[in-house]
């Protein structure tokens, strides 16, 4: 059972002591933390906060916890009910809230659940907003307004339709052409939201939609990250039903996979890549992803004579150097995909509009769309150190040991080789140091991984 608190919210397993998981008591504390901070430093004499939750099974009463808990601030709430992180996002500024909560674990399994915290942008708190929360939290220094003061709740379960209507009317999304191409399409849609709002999209451009897990239960029928070794029952009926692709999305909706005709994973990595192909061949311009995503979209970026950096990994930083560099699209290899032109936070909603404008217009299956782009491979592992090693020191080491390289520095260490990369990452929860690499080819991104673990643990001395 855990209950882990960051500058970028709360998230924790349900049930257990107060203090080491996700309680209703360590939910009310939160809550008092966010609103207090809001009412402290908005400095407005009225505060609306939009609320919205996915479909997991502790929703309703976490939901009802924090909602109640905002009223008992005097902090007005608009209660989206049933949602996806999006669609919160957009409803911020939509409603000219000073902030928003989104309830859910995104890829978390079931018994997981968190607050996710907004400001009046509809954008993830930077690390110095989450810190002067988190102290909040600590002393517990909450106000609670008498009973002439008390907020009120006002329910809007209109916006996830609002949001489909705002990525239908973006310019580069092109409903009569993916209309004339009459995609049939299966949806996974983990029974969560995305069950709703997905089909719900796809209905209204035109697509022939069969729904898999798309009942918004909150019974996760596989583990809800989208990765190739969840996603055997979406493969096998894209097949069956002889379906153009299938579309998956993680319980909040802000992760986008897709599936090829043939069954095959289109590859997380690459929902970015495709749609920032597309976004760039209708307007130039620079692209953002985090340190460890693909080399892919750097190769498509600059091929439209565009420029591409890289951020530290964290949605929060992804953004920073997206607004930095005037991005025109950017995002996380995880199959996040963030749109300025909508709003700056990952939107699956986004992603499947622009992916299939982009595969209509190029009129070609979905395996042969990701046959164009180039071919890298990605290798995931860790090291688990004991407390006792200096993580810090062993990222220093192999800085030194690899100087002559194209090295960077803003989040561990990642290091450029010409024909691959790897990036060293230390956990802040736990003595783990993450090792991600990418190569031309699956053995030679392993390879070069079982190189560096090695080189690890020769320095760490293990």
């Amino acid at each position: 059972m855990t209950l882990i608190k960051s500058i970028s919210g709360i998230r924790g397993t349900i049930g257990g002591k107060v203090g080491d998981n996700l309680t209703p008591v360590d939910a009310v504390k939160f809550a008092s933390a966010y609103g207090t901070w809001l009412k402290k430093y908005i400095g407005k004499e009225k505060i609306t906060v939009v609320v919205g939750r996915d479909a997991r099974i502790s929703g309703p009463m976490i939901h009802n916890l924090v909602v109640n808990t905002l009223i008992g601030l005097g902090i007005d709430v608009i209660d989206l009910g049933l949602s996806t992180t999006p669609t919160v996002e957009v409803a911020v500024p939509l409603e000219k809230a000073e902030g928003g909560i989104i309830l859910t674990a995104s890829h978390n399994p079931k018994q997981w659940n968190a607050l996710k915290l907004l400001n009046e942008k509809g954008e993830f708190l930077n690390g110095e907003e989450g810190l002067k929360i988190l102290e909040i939290a600590e002393e517990e220094a909450f106000d609670f307004s008498d009973v002439d003061d008390l907020g009120a709740i006002m329910i809007n379960d209109a916006y996830m339709d609002i949001h489909i209507d705002e990525v239908l009317n973006l310019p580069l999304v092109d409903v009569d052409a993916v209309k004339a191409a009459k995609f049939k399409v299966v949806v996974d849609g983990v029974n969560s939201s995305g069950g709703i709002i997905i089909p719900r999209l796809l209905e209204l451009m035109g697509v022939e939609v069969v729904e898999l897990y798309c009942e918004p239960n909150g019974h996760f029928p596989h583990n809800p990250e989208p990765l190739k070794e969840h996603l055997t029952d979406i493969s096998e009926l894209v097949v069956k039903e002889k379906a153009d692709l299938g579309i998956v999305v993680d319980p909040d909706v802000d992760r986008l996979a897709f599936i090829c005709e043939d069954g095959e994973m289109f590859g997380e990595e690459y929902t970015l890549v495709a749609c920032a192909d597309y976004v760039l061949s209708k307007t130039p311009g620079n692209t953002v992803s985090n340190m460890s995503s693909s080399r892919a979209l750097r190769d498509v970026t600059n091929a439209h004579n565009g420029n591409y950096e890289a951020s530290a990994v964290g949605e929060v930083n992804v953004v920073e150097l997206m607004k930095k560099n005037n991005a025109v699209i950017g995002g996380e290899g995880n199959g996040g995909i963030i749109y300025p032109e909508l709003h700056y936070g990952r939107d699956s909603l986004v992603g499947v509009a622009l992916f299939l404008t982009h595969l209509a217009n190029k009129k070609m299956t979905v395996s042969a769309l990701r046959a164009s782009y180039p071919e890298y491979y990605m290798s995931k592992n860790k090291i688990e150190l004991t407390p006792q090693i200096d993580v810090d020191a062993i990222l220093v080491a192999m800085t030194e040991k690899y100087k002559n390289e194209d090295i960077t520095t803003i989040d561990g260490v990642k290091i450029d080789f010409a024909e691959n990369w790897v990036h060293l990452r230390k956990s802040n929860t736990e003595p783990i140091i993450r090792i991600y690499t990418e190569a031309a080819s699956q053995e030679k991104a392993d390879a070069l991984a079982l190189r560096i673990i090695d080189e690890i643990k020769a320095v760490a001395g293990i």
